[in-house]
């Protein structure tokens, strides 16, 4: 059996990133749980580890690394997995990860065009059946997995409250952005702060300019931001500011 060459080590360990890295785009460009920097280790790691079996010179260490990488990204994948009331979310992310991991196996091993292959063909089911369970579907549903949070911030004046509150309401009484939360304080007696938690479905740019643009219409709002939120509700990012 032939040795591992560093150029070999080299050029399998980097078709395995790119592999994983070429998944991620399309996950981290959706707003996935994982993304590039995830898709992209678990596919280096997989490919270390079988890199690793190669480096030794044994006939049956790599598939017998190869079996306990695919048990071992399961662990993985089950983190990703959550459940809220009768939604599970995470699902198509822990798959993606366990096909990231399967590409790094095959570029370790030397398979560098299946690599490529493999890598291109999950791309293009996240980028072509997507749709087509769309049409599948028989009843418009929101899709948990796509589901983005996010937290929008009105600032205005208090004898303006109930008009802008109930303004806001039926904004998000939509399919999407949805109102999930709604908090009023009133810092001064001149002005009411409100943060609405809301949810999206897909990429939030679009939905939450067009929240922006409608209630800066109004006269007595003095401010308006948004920015997105984790799961536990932290604040991920300013994304979009008018004073």
């Amino acid at each position: 059996m032939q040795s591992l060459t560093t150029f070999n080590f080299i050029l399998r360990l980097a078709t395995g990133v790119g592999c994983g890295a070429l998944i991620g785009m399309e996950r981290q460009w959706r707003y996935r749980i994982a993304g590039l920097r995830t898709n992209a280790l678990v596919a280096a790691g997989a490919a270390l580890f079988v890199l690793y079996s190669e480096a030794i010179d044994d006939p049956n260490s790599p598939t017998r690394v190869a079996s306990y990488v695919v048990s071992g990204i399961g662990f993985i994948g089950g983190g990703v997995i959550l459940r809220e009331g009768g939604d599970v979310r995470g699902l198509n992310t822990a798959a993606t990860l366990w096909c990231s991991a399967a590409a790094g196996v095959l570029a370790a091993s030397g398979r560098l065009t299946l690599a490529l292959l493999g890598a291109g063909a999950v791309v293009t089911i996240h980028l072509i059946l997507r749709p087509a369970s769309r049409l599948i579907d028989r009843t418009p549903q929101s899709n948990a997995d796509t589901a983005t949070r996010a937290t929008f911030h009105v600032i205005c004046d208090r004898r303006d409250e109930p008009h802008v509150r109930v303004l806001l309401i039926q904004l998000l009484s939509s399919t999407t952005p949805r109102l999930t939360g709604l908090h009023i304080r009133h810092d001064r007696e001149d002005i009411t702060a409100m943060e609405a938690a809301v949810s999206i479905d897909g990429a939030p740019g679009e939905p939450m300019e067009q929240l922006v643009t409608r209630l800066s219409l109004e006269p007595g709002v003095r401010d308006l931001h948004w920015h997105l939120t984790d799961h536990d509700g932290q604040a991920r990012a300013d994304c979009e500011i008018l004073a």
